[in-house]
């Protein structure tokens, strides 16, 4: 149901550095880009992030209730994913725990305010 997801970014290569990083801890990279727009995941066949530089060259700004929500496959895995964007400079929106009975997240935002959740759940 989903293609991709694409935020806006301010320094392509201080992104890069972000979400290169944070993607490979579950498996996925870089699968193709041009100077402005980078898709990450894991296959073409899959749902994918692109990162991009705004094509009308505005300021990118992130949307009030927007957020990107990363499964981490496991309450270890929303760990490891949480506290890598962390070490990698996103600054803390909610440390990990459960918020339902059925689901298991964390959150932050990237250097542009982009908010990221990384979950795990279960029915």
């Amino acid at each position: 149901m989903l293609g991709y997801v694409t935020i806006g970014v301010s320094d392509m290569e201080r992104a890069e550095a972000f979400y290169g990083p944070l993607l490979e801890q579950i498996g996925a990279k870089q699968l193709f880009g041009q100077d402005r727009i980078k898709f990450y995941g894991t296959g073409m066949d899959g749902a994918m992030l692109a990162i991009c530089i705004p094509y009308d060259e505005q300021a990118p700004h992130c949307g009030n209730g927007n957020m990107i929500a990363i499964p981490g496959g496991s309450r270890e895995g929303v760990d490891k994913l949480y506290a890598k964007a962390i070490e990698l400079g996103a600054s803390d929106e909610g440390e990990p725990g459960e918020r339902l009975p059925v689901f298991y997240g964390a959150y932050c935002r990237d250097a542009d305010g982009n908010k990221l959740c990384f979950y795990e759940m279960k029915m």
